[in-house]
């Protein structure tokens, strides 16, 4: 049960359209639903406006499906992160309605369809090779109501390809600079626009940059104020904390 559904029970109870009693039932698996090996949040839509997210590695198909059929009896959204076709096939057994994003490498389930995200998100990307995290991170932020704008191989190494993007990241309310090898884009990024920026590394490169802790370090020591960073290849946190802050912006781009 997500903020609007409960909002909704409560008028209804208000109005006296539905009973307490019934309305006890339906919050009857608030705020945890215990699965043996694990516990599942499904509190989490309300305290923090989306659902408790499964991070896929580490858990067998069959525990997955058993945690997303959990948060499908609460009527919530699921995102499984990192996973492959076995897990979404497993998944589709007993949900049919799940989507596989193959670059991001997750599992959907939507709660509901067809409304019109918050503008505001802007998700780059350095080169080619940064997609599948990129591509997680605006998953994620769509997922959470926001409206996202890709642009993909606009690394340092051809600076004019970013520029042209001048007026896109004028507009933006806040965005997600992924890059691998030196991590450079997020702190060129960061001097050119007045909104939040989120540097992702990631463990592109070559020889020496040690997995993306070589573009990390860049990154975290960067000269640009409001430059944020998440860790290594966690598309998934950049792309939900730039939704939580275009979430609470009101601000208008002139």
């Amino acid at each position: 049960m997500d903020r609007e559904k409960l909002k909704k029970m409560l008028r209804e109870v208000r109005s006296g359209r539905l009973g307490v009693e019934q309305a006890l039932e339906r919050l009857r698996v608030l705020p945890a639903e215990d699965l043996g090996f694990a516990v599942v949040d499904t509190h989490r839509a309300i305290r923090r406006g989306f659902p408790e997210v499964v991070y896929g590695p580490g858990k067998s198909p069959e525990q997955i499906v058993q945690i997303v059929s959990a948060l499908r009896r609460a009527e919530q959204t699921v995102l499984v992160t990192r996973v492959g076709r076995e897990v979404f096939e497993a998944i589709t057994e007993q949900e049919p309605r799940a989507e596989y994003h193959e670059l991001a490498r997750a599992v959907v389930i939507r709660q509901r369809r067809g409304r019109a995200g918050r503008p505001g998100v802007v998700v780059l990307t350095a080169g080619t090779a940064d997609l599948s995290v990129s591509e997680e991170a605006a998953l994620t932020a769509e997922l959470m109501g926001q409206q996202v704008i890709r642009i993909h191989d606009v690394g340092v190494a051809g600076i004019h390809r970013l520029v042209a993007h001048r007026e896109t990241l004028a507009s933006a309310r806040v965005i997600i600079a992924i890059a691998g090898m030196e991590g450079a884009l997020p702190s060129v990024v960061a001097g050119l626009t007045d909104c939040p920026i989120i540097g992702v590394p990631t463990s592109t490169g070559y020889g020496a940059g040690a997995g993306g802790e070589a573009a990390l370090l860049a990154m975290l020591n960067s000269c640009a104020a409001g430059l944020t960073v998440v860790n290594i290849d966690n598309g998934f946190g950049a792309g939900f904390a730039a939704a939580m802050i275009n979430r609470q912006s009101s601000r208008r781009k002139r």
